[in-house]
């Protein structure tokens, strides 16, 4: 495992954004384990937090793109914080872009925060946590609306690696169906084979995590 990887999950665990215990997600899923990324607020967090995504972004879709789009409201702030972290740490100047969830029919009119989508635009989509793809279903067709743009991939924190809606995981099936590639910055398997090595899963854990993805884990990632 890379060691931005190994930084990474431990930089869960030290803000509170890993949680394990009892939670009832968007899905209705009753989930032994939570990813929220809300939980970073200082500058310093997202500083971390940018450059994680920078860093995963450089080694799955490399410097050959123009805009990194974040779907409001969660996206936003990654978008911005990327694209600053990707000009520091490799000299790219990239622009943000996001989606209002109303469009403003004053001032800076439209449905669009920060740049606006040019024909001919490569985008790379960054967001939170990916566990259905629903967000995507709501995300891709405005970003392709606004102009002829090629999207790049898709980068989220945690790949669940859960079943989405059939028996893949989200990610997988957002790729297949919209045509570009996704990635995680993490998975949650590799997450689970970490802490159990460095000795942070009691047995209790453990056989909440493997009950868990017995009945939802995916048959393909």
């Amino acid at each position: 495992m890379e060691a931005y990887k190994k930084e990474f999950i431990e930089f869960l665990l030290e803000c509170g954004s890993l949680k394990f215990g009892d939670f009832t997600l968007k899905s209705g899923r009753k989930s032994p384990f939570f990813v929220n990324l809300g939980s970073f607020v200082t500058g310093s967090q997202l500083r971390r937090l940018a450059e994680y995504y920078a860093k995963a972004i450089h080694d799955q879709f490399g410097t050959d793109f123009d805009v990194l789009f974040g779907p409001a409201y969660k996206g936003i702030p990654l978008a911005v914080a990327a694209t600053i972290a990707f000009d520091e740490l490799y000299g790219k100047e990239v622009r943000y872009c996001s989606n209002r969830k109303e469009v403003k029919d004053h001032g800076d009119t439209g449905i669009l925060l920060g740049s606006k989508l040019k024909d001919g635009d490569r985008v790379v989509m960054i967001e939170d946590v990916t566990t259905s793809g629903k967000s995507m279903e709501e995300t891709v067709p405005i970003v392709r609306a606004q102009a002829d743009v090629e999207i790049v991939g898709l980068m989220v924190s945690l790949n669940r690696n859960e079943k989405g809606k059939g028996t893949k995981t989200a990610l997988k099936e957002v790729a297949e169906l919209y045509g570009f590639p996704t990635a995680a910055i993490v998975s949650m398997p590799e997450v689970i084979e970490y802490l159990d090595e460095t000795g942070r899963l009691d047995d209790g854990i453990k056989a909440r995590l493997a009950a868990y993805y017995a009945e939802y884990g995916a048959a393909e990632e």
